[in-house]
């Protein structure tokens, strides 16, 4: 029963309280009830309150071996049952040396894999590929357009609403995660096809959302990732496509075209300037270009043009005596 009361309590309360979305404290619920089964199983009598720095190694060994969870996972469940213990223990409910995670060892962090983009061509495609000839082929284009013009999340475009867009200054008002505000300005591309969209779509409320579905309600998160998916596989682009790689896609083209890092970290969002710095990565293609603009070519060129009969003694292949 304690287990049931705690989390419910950390859920309801301190994750209520710090205005964390629906589907963050779903995930922290699902996290938890795993570590709970397991617990259930393996100490079958143990409180939440008898849990050990041990116990918790323990199951994140049976995650790697058994579940077969990597870097990225492991540290997720480090995280989310920190959180939880610190919470506990902050409302009252457990003394600070009974926390298990207090003093917990670090975890090697994952290894930061560098995001996959798409090209210009591909981008092309991908906003080409639905037709303009019905409502539902306008929203998906400006679905595409938007994504990858503004480099905003699934969630924030699921939350549109009509008086999120502000026509005379070309920007949109974009609730991000933990409810962090903050306005993007859109291009005059961007503005022409959510214009076109709303022109067939037809004049709603200015709290209803923007993009609508078929049936005419608010589209989710989940819509929006679906939507793009199925237009890459149309538009035949051989990666996957998501929400989110436009996103990434997004950052990268603005950092190669000279826009600053502190910029791009404002347009996404991001709190921390260590989350944009990742998109300053450049392609092979990109990378052999800069190499073949090093001088050293010129130099090597300079230097045979100013000794071109002279060999140098070891050139010759003969040994030099001294003395």
């Amino acid at each position: 029963m304690k287990w049931d009361y705690w989390i419910k309590m950390y859920l309801q309360t301190h994750c209520t309280a710090r205005g964390l979305r629906t589907s963050s404290i779903n995930a922290y619920q699902a996290t938890l009830a795993g570590f709970r089964e397991y617990a259930a199983v393996r100490w079958a009598e143990r409180g939440p309150e008898q849990i050990t720095a041990r116990d918790v190694l323990e199951y994140l060994d049976y995650l790697r071996r058994e579940r077969d969870n990597g870097a990225s996972a492991i540290n997720r469940q480090v995280t989310v049952l920190r959180n939880f213990y610190r919470a506990i223990v902050a409302m009252g409910h457990l003394e600070p040396r009974d926390n298990p995670l207090a003093n917990f060892p670090k975890i090697k962090a994952a290894r930061r894999k560098l995001p996959r983009i798409l090209n210009e061509e591909e981008v092309r495609h991908l906003i080409e590929q639905p037709k303009t000839d019905s409502v539902l082929g306008l929203r998906d284009r400006a679905i595409m357009t938007i994504l990858y013009g503004t480099g905003i999340r699934a969630s924030e475009c699921a939350g549109l609403t009509e008086a999120d867009i502000d026509w005379q200054e070309r920007t949109i008002h974009v609730v991000g995660k933990g409810g962090h505000e903050r306005t993007v300005p859109l291009n005059d591309e961007v503005v022409h096809m959510l214009k076109q969209y709303r022109t067939a779509r037809g004049l709603v409320k200015l709290k209803d959302p923007f993009f609508r579905s078929r049936e005419g309600g608010a589209m989710s998160r989940n819509a929006i990732y679906e939507r793009v998916r199925t237009t890459g596989r149309k538009a035949r682009i051989e990666k996957s496509v998501s929400p989110h790689q436009l996103r990434h896609t997004f950052a990268t083209h603005l950092i190669k075209a000279g826009v600053g890092l502190v910029t791009v970290r404002d347009l996404l969002g991001h709190r921390m300037i260590t989350s944009t710095q990742i998109y300053i990565h450049l392609t092979a293609q990109d990378l052999r270009k800069a190499a073949d603009r090093h001088p050293i070519g010129e130099l090597i060129k300079r230097i045979d043009d100013l000794l071109p009969q002279i060999k140098v003694p070891f050139q010759t292949g003969t040994l030099c005596r001294f003395g």
